[in-house]
């Protein structure tokens, strides 16, 4: 079984290693447990680092679980917790945030009042540690050409998750430039324990794909990119905002294809008419309000799926991050097609 660990990871020591060599230790990670954070977590350990994490639930690790780290039990919304955390750390990668909320107040709260929070306690307790901000391509917004934006556009966020993403930015910028910091937008990312683009894998898995109807191109990024993205972030220049993905966008029905033949499955593609999409958005707000937090489509991820273009820019931030090689998608998407099979999560 092709599964993933500390001691397996999907990303291998030996594919950064020339950016741990360098990084100042040592490292705090919040979103640990989760997609991204998890991964990051693996190649860290499997390195011979111990970082902290910090851990909402201590019951539920997650997919940490069993990897030798420090956890810190606590939330972005505990500054004690924050600071047992930071304390005394060289490098600190925020990733912890939230998705999806009822309410632009939910995304306000975990994500740009939670980086305030971690802020305020590296200022306290960490002012000399450096700080690598997960944000998202969704804080700059769509892109009106299929060419993307990049790390300079002036952001025009869409969503309530955007713009909750985007203030989060400005917490970083705050801490000013006597802290180092620096900040990566990824795109959509996909690969092993998503949840997310896996929706796409379910819909290909039953012979139908459903997208909203019109040319839309996106810029993709696979988990591994991300992580090692992430790692080289910590260790090159401050105050810099990279932009992360493949260097080529991807028509959808470009990318839905190499989809389903990574699989060796046969599918019809759906196009799906805004207003239908704008419905279904919210009637997945509606029930995500009395507890359905699960559901994939709110209405504030509907506005993000009518969007024209998702694309970014990504040359010249790879080339800055030293990154120079990358998955492609049809083999991204072969190696998630094989880890959701034999986890059961396609059957």
């Amino acid at each position: 079984m092709t599964d993933y660990s500390h001691t397996h990871p999907l990303v291998p020591p030996a594919a950064v290693a020339r950016w741990l060599e360098v990084l100042p230790q040592p490292v705090a990670i919040t979103g640990g447990t989760g997609f991204v954070g998890s991964h990051l977590v693996d190649t860290l350990c499997a390195a011979g680092l111990t970082p902290k994490v910090l851990v909402r639930d201590t019951t539920s690790p997650r997919w940490i679980d069993g990897a030798p780290v420090e956890r810190v039990p606590g939330s972005l919304e505990d500054g004690a917790s924050l600071a047992r955390l930071v304390r005394e750390a060289g490098t600190v990668f925020h990733l912890a945030g939230v998705l999806r909320a009822g309410s632009e107040a939910g995304f306000d709260r975990g994500n740009r009042r939670g980086t305030a929070n971690l802020v305020d306690a590296l200022q306290r307790a960490a002012p000399d540690a450096r700080l690598v901000h997960v944000s998202s391509l969704a804080a700059v917004g769509p892109s009106a050409e299929p060419d993307g934006v990049g790390p300079e556009a002036e952001p025009a966020p869409i969503s309530w998750y955007g713009r909750s993403k985007l203030a989060a930015e400005c917490e970083v910028r705050r801490a000013g430039p006597e802290c180092w910091w620096s900040i990566v937008r990824p795109p959509a990312i996909y690969g092993p324990r998503d949840s997310d683009i896996f929706e796409f894998f379910r819909m290909a898995n039953r012979g139908v794909v459903a997208v909203p109807a019109g040319e839309r191109w996106l810029t993709v990024a696979w988990v591994g990119d991300v992580v090692r993205s992430i790692v080289a972030a910590a260790v090159g220049e401050s105050e810099k905002v990279f932009h992360l993905g493949e260097p080529v966008p991807m028509l959808m029905d470009t990318l839905i294809s190499q989809l389903c033949g990574a699989g060796g499955v046969g599918c019809r593609l759906v196009r799906i008419p805004p207003f239908v999409v704008s419905s279904a958005g919210a009637i997945g707000s509606a029930l995500h309000r009395v507890g359905w937090h699960r559901l994939p489509l709110t209405a504030d991820k509907a506005r993000e799926l009518l969007a024209r273009h998702w694309t970014a820019r990504t040359v010249e931030s790879s080339r800055d991050l030293g990154i120079d090689q990358f998955t492609g998608f049809p083999e991204g998407a072969a190696r998630c097609w094989e880890w959701y099979r034999e986890q059961d999560w396609l059957r």
